[in-house]
């Protein structure tokens, strides 16, 4: 019997034990292999094949063009384990380099953030568009959650009296996030006077034209986003991730690394330690802010 591609993905994603997080990644990363080559029999999907296929998303930053190979590399491990193949044919494939014409590179500058000047104007312009992406912008910046954690919520995982919720992060391992006060006021005006009461979703989406109420997406909040921020050009090619990045980078210094790596749901000390590192940027306005201190006693 023929097994294809898209066969030994449906089983790949049907695995117990998978975050709701990263089974949207996965399925969100695997969505166009499938369409371009599901119906292929697995044994057919060859390094050729996946070679051509990983240089034709020209279009993802090499980070993200990383992550789709290792999803990609993850999927062909498991049809080994289950017999479907023989070896992984994207094993030991090398991965994408920094391309500095694109203005990629490899240096701490990787972790983006928001400026307070950026902040600034990114609040004002989401108060300006839909409660729904103002909760969720307050809720990201002020929590430090992960995107996929926060649109997996359901309206009763979120503690309001204390501000504070509980999310299913990487590894499967649970943590609280806790909000803000005005986190609380966007949050509260979502609930009260935009959310669709027929889901049990925290936040909901309904069809145009068929009514239907749904979780929103990520597309529909990334979507909402694009239309606010391309509207500042302080705030181009910005990303709802960064609200996470300037989570992390506020409190380095104001908590141990530990604490901020149990806020974070780091599985690995390493990646809390990057913020620590301080970004030029970061370290030209901390040096212009002490010699402006400095020039009062002379």
């Amino acid at each position: 019997m023929t097994v294809t591609l898209a066969q030994v993905a449906t089983a790949f994603l049907c695995r117990q034990g998978l975050a709701t997080s990263t089974l949207k990644s996965y399925e969100l990363t695997l969505l166009s292999l499938l369409k371009e080559h599901g119906s292929l029999p697995i044994e057919l999907v060859d390094r050729q094949l996946l070679k051509d296929y990983l240089q034709s998303l020209d279009n993802l930053r090499y980070t993200t063009h990383n992550r789709h190979q290792a999803i990609i590399s993850a999927l062909l491990n498991f049809a080994v384990e289950e017999g479907y193949i023989q070896s992984n044919p994207v094993s030991r494939l090398s991965q994408r380099k920094p391309q500095k014409e694109r203005f990629e590179h490899k240096t701490d500058e990787i972790i983006r953030y928001f400026t307070p000047s950026g902040l600034d104007i990114l609040y004002a312009g989401v108060k300006k568009s839909n409660a729904r992406l103002e909760a969720i912008v307050y809720l990201l910046h002020r929590t430090g959650a992960r995107v996929g954690e926060l649109l997996g919520l359901e309206l009763a995982q979120i503690f309001q009296e204390q501000r504070k919720f509980q999310v299913v992060g990487k590894g499967n391992k649970q943590r609280w996030c806790f909000y803000s006060e005005d986190a609380e006021n966007a949050l509260n005006n979502y609930i009260r006077h935009y959310r669709h009461k027929s889901s049990t979703a925290l936040f909901t989406a309904q069809h145009p034209t068929t009514k239907v109420v749904t979780p929103v997406s990520y597309r529909t909040v990334n979507a909402d986003w694009r239309e606010v921020i391309d509207q500042y050009e302080e705030l181009k090619e910005t990303r709802l991730h960064d609200l996470r990045h300037t989570f992390a980078t506020e409190r380095v210094g104001l908590m141990a690394i530990e604490e901020l790596r149990a806020l974070m749901g780091h599985e690995n000390i390493q990646t809390t330690l990057r913020y620590q590192k301080v970004t030029s940027a970061r370290a030209e306005i901390v040096a212009k802010t002490a010699l402006g201190s400095l020039v009062k006693y002379i």
